[in-house]
């Protein structure tokens, strides 16, 4: 056996004790300064402690709601969709009306992507899904229509921005070009595309550079090349699968004032985890659980007085 193994009497030098040194706590290092530091008063009751110069994130104030009146755009009837066994969305209906921003809020799973995807057919290039019940636009089926022609009426902007690797021009223009069998010239284009950059926020930001690389763009103006994208094909709908996730705090308020502004031109339908965003842009809001739409109404009331207690504990955040 090891003669200094603890276990024959041996002496373990790992478990001798401490010297007197060893014991003594670390120095204390003193700065000398020439004069007396100045004490800072805290701040007074009910502040939030921050400079007002400091950059905080966009306040919870909800932005004004549209004075326009809401038309109705799409409208799902008991709407269903499984995978395989898997029922993802369970007997949905609910409005989706122009002049309006809908929010589609619920823990990870609830159905809330899967429901936005099925609004122009996207979830069914998913193998297995199956589609019950009714998507109309403007009245018609979905199942009607050619599905590109859908797409087009029906656009959708993703959480991770994804301009072509073209130029700030061509990515605006690139729709507007392949819908036809004759290509516009760039001057035919120029109107459109910068009308499109316009209602995006982005023209004042990249006028004198359309022609330089999208992928040079930081990622909120990526985000809203990618909404100006979908808004030079003219769309009546436009789907947003929480296009401010991987957003800071200031591209996040820049785009959510371009949502809010695009109202009352198109429909919008908005995923988001974030319920401060959603108090923020959204005018109705439905909340889903495992598959069920369990409120759906206008956001102030959902999100101030709630019927249903599942939506309470979700709003006050209990869950999720």
């Amino acid at each position: 056996m090891d003669p200094l193994s603890p276990l024959d009497g041996g002496t373990d030098p790992m478990r001798e004790p401490m010297t007197v040194a060893a014991q003594l706590p670390p120095p204390v290092r003193r700065i000398v300064v020439e004069t007396p530091p100045t004490a800072v008063s805290p701040p007074p009751p009910g502040s939030n402690g921050h400079s007002p110069h400091a950059m905080v994130a966009p306040s919870l104030r909800r932005m004004p709601r549209a004075q326009t009146t809401p038309i109705e755009r799409m409208r799902t009837e008991a709407l269903s969709i499984a995978y395989g066994e898997k029922l993802a969305v369970n007997q949905v209906s609910l409005s989706i009306r122009q002049g309006e921003v809908l929010a589609l809020i619920g823990p990870s799973g609830c159905g809330k992507t899967t429901l936005l995807r099925s609004l122009n057919r996207l979830v069914d290039l998913t193998p297995g899904a199956i589609r019950g019940g009714r998507i109309l636009l403007d009245g018609e089926d979905v199942d009607s229509f050619d599905v590109t022609l859908l797409r087009r009426r029906v656009g959708m902007l993703f959480q991770q921005p994804n301009p072509f690797p073209m130029s700030i021009f061509d990515n605006v223009a690139y729709g507007l070009r392949e819908r036809g069998s004759k290509k516009p010239s760039r001057r035919q284009l120029e109107t459109p595309v910068i009308e499109a950059l316009h209602r995006a926020g982005l023209f004042e930001e990249v006028k004198d550079n359309l022609d330089h690389p999208a992928l040079a763009l930081s990622g909120g103006q990526q985000q809203r090349l990618c909404i100006a994208r979908s808004l030079a094909i003219q769309p009546e709908v436009l789907l947003l699968d929480e296009p401010c996730s991987a957003l800071d705090p200031i591209s996040t308020q820049v785009i959510e004032e371009t949502i809010v502004s695009l109202r009352t031109e198109i429909a919008i339908v908005i995923v988001t985890h974030n319920l401060q965003q959603a108090q923020r842009v959204a005018d109705h809001v439905a909340f889903m659980y495992l598959g069920d739409l369990i409120e759906y109404g206008e956001a102030e009331r959902v999100f101030g007085s709630p019927v249903a207690e599942r939506t309470r504990e979700y709003v006050s955040g209990g869950f999720g």
